[in-house]
């Protein structure tokens, strides 16, 4: 947890929030015994300006401890929400620059935890730990140093009353620190349900399983809420318990108390003054104890935060990376008999893929689900790396190019589409910030995007929902191809980007991307699972269990290739045949 908190919270803050609760409770610990003084020195003796001059010292102190105080939760509290900012940011920035291998260690819903409630975690325990943490054992020490100056026979009742303390406070960790833990695990398996519920909406209804989904999550719901109740109940118990141990021990500082001042062994301030440390010394105790409740539930959270930033990247960057050109011209893309597997995957999804393309060639990719398509094109960008073989992008590994450069030199359509929150414009801009207008119009034009975009009196103003749910699957998977080709560069990859197109539309859009001088000079990847939309690429690769099983034109798979034939006749009774 302090290993968070290094290099994200200020060490001048910690400083003075210290600084500030040493005063608070220096005051603190001097109200008593002004109280002792004015009862033993003033109303004894019936001396009105003592009591004045004393109670003006206690005001003194008391507004001294206000501040100070407010000065402390300030700092405190501005201390720890700049860690809970930084924390956040930092998570968000280590998962924004993952490998896809990182990223598949931890679920999403999880991983939204980690940065909401895991972090609030931290930032309370932080407050606590500044506050109480601090103030408890300095107050715990001072005020029985201070009672045991009172009257130190009347200090043995301690002997008595902290042990019961201690077993009570070990008996509320036993139980309640096993719960605290378990509220993050909780607190993920509802998350995760939620979250399947809202993406798997459609699914759910279309199928009818609304009620096994309720059922579902009324279970997590119900657990996570129990779990809380039995925290809850807990915490709730432990008050009225303390209470009672603090009742009691005034009952017993007033017994004995009264037996030393009929005796006249100490004065009746003395009494007045030893009860208010006990309170101090007692309730010292409990906030101690408090916070120790509380450190393994933050602990938990920072363990799970750590976790993230411990996560190591697969893919390592050339310290002297190469430098590349993303202008339009002579470019090539070649796979020299590279092999890929998942983490802990038994088998490889990849096994000896070897082809090449240069700029202005097309190149098809088909086989079945399951074949490896995805996975091939997803080590272009790196978002994986080989496990052997090469991949070279004009004549270079990709691993000597810089990420993020060889990154800009790839402009990459994944399966699902995916739109932001925003304007078009803003969406149309996200690959090249400084695109204009016109080049945005372009994009739209060879994306077949134009007419719909138009409808709109908005134009390129108009507002995109999450996700693009204000546009139809056909729409937005066209919208994420413009995005695709406002980006200059040297490979353009389409993932499966036509599926959700009807056949005039892909065989336009297609036809368009073929004429565009632009796309004349850059590869284009097309993966496809109909034949029609890869029959005109001028390299057709047929992947089969991960394996290159063909390679070739249309013309020459459907006479030579039985697996590509297989794929026509399934698709020509749908009539989906070139």
């Amino acid at each position: 947890m302090f290993k968070l908190a290094k290099g994200r919270m200020s060490i001048w803050a910690v400083v003075g929030a210290v600084l500030f609760m040493i005063v608070q409770v220096t005051a603190n610990l001097n109200i008593p015994s002004l109280t002792s003084d004015i009862v033993n020195n003033g109303v004894v003796n019936g001396d009105i300006d003592y009591i004045w001059h004393v109670g003006m010292k206690m005001i003194g102190f008391s507004l001294l401890s206000i501040a100070a105080a407010a000065s402390n939760v300030f700092i405190a509290s501005q201390a720890s929400m700049k860690l809970g900012h930084r924390l956040r940011n930092d998570i968000y920035g280590k998962v924004i620059n993952m490998s896809n291998d990182e990223y598949d260690q931890i679920e999403t819903s999880s991983m939204i935890t980690r940065t909401t409630n895991d972090v609030i975690q931290i930032q309370n325990v932080y407050i606590m730990m500044l506050r109480m943490m601090l103030m408890s054992p300095v107050m715990l020490i001072g005020a029985s140093f201070l009672a045991y100056n009172k009257n130190h026979r009347l200090t043995l009742i301690f002997l008595v009353v902290l042990p019961i303390m201690l077993v009570f406070v070990g008996i509320l960790l036993y139980l309640a620190v096993p719960k605290f833990k378990a509220m993050q695990t909780k607190t993920d398996r509802l998350n995760r349900v939620f979250r399947e519920g809202l993406t798997g909406v459609r699914v759910i209804r279309a199928f009818r399983r609304d009620k096994f989904e309720q059922d579902r999550f009324e279970d997590a719901n119900r657990d996570f809420t129990q779990n809380a109740i039995n925290v809850n109940i807990i915490m709730a118990f432990s008050f009225p318990a303390i209470q009672l141990i603090i009742s009691g021990t005034n009952v017993a500082i007033v017994w004995f108390g009264a037996k030393l001042i009929g005796a006249q062994a100490m004065p009746v301030g003395n009494l007045i003054s030893f009860m208010a440390y006990a309170a101090q010394i007692l309730v010292s105790f409990m906030m101690l104890s408090m916070v120790f409740i509380m450190i393994p539930r933050a602990q938990a959270s920072a363990k799970r935060i750590q976790e993230v930033f411990d996560l190591r990247s697969t893919l390592k960057e050339d310290t002297t990376p190469v430098k590349t050109d993303n202008t339009p011209g002579n470019h090539s893309l070649e796979f020299s008999h590279v092999d890929y597997r998942y983490a802990n995957a038994e088998e490889p999804v990849l096994t000896n893929v070897d082809f090449k393309a240069d700029s202005g060639q097309t190149v098809g990719i088909i086989g079945g689900t399951g074949s490896g398509k995805t996975s091939l094109v997803n080590l272009i960008p790196r978002f994986y790396d080989v496990e052997k073989g090469e991949i070279s992008l004009d004549g270079q590994d990709l691993k000597h190019y810089g990420l993020a450069d060889l990154r800009d030199m790839v402009s990459f359509v994944p399966q699902k589409a995916v739109l932001f929150r925003g304007t078009l414009r803003e969406n149309m801009r996200f690959g090249k910030p400084n695109a204009t207008d016109e080049e945005i119009w372009h994009a739209l034009g060879i994306a077949q995007a134009t007419d719909f975009v138009k409808e709109s009196p908005e134009g390129l103003d108009q507002y995109v929902e999450q996700n693009g749910d204000n546009y139809s699957g056909g729409q937005r998977q066209r919208l994420t191809i413009a995005r695709a080709l406002v980006k200059q560069a040297a490979v353009y990859v389409f993932d499966d980007s036509f599926s959700a197109l009807d056949f005039k539309t892909d065989s336009v859009l297609r036809q368009a991307l073929k004429n565009d001088e632009h796309m004349q000079q850059s590869i284009i990847i097309i993966v496809a699972e109909r034949i029609a939309t890869v029959a005109d690429a001028d390299n057709i690769l047929v992947l089969d269990e991960g394996k290159v099983v063909g390679q070739g034109t249309h013309d020459e798979l459907k006479n030579s290739n039985e697996i590509y034939q297989e794929i026509i006749n399934s698709q020509i009774k749908k009539g989906d045949e070139a």
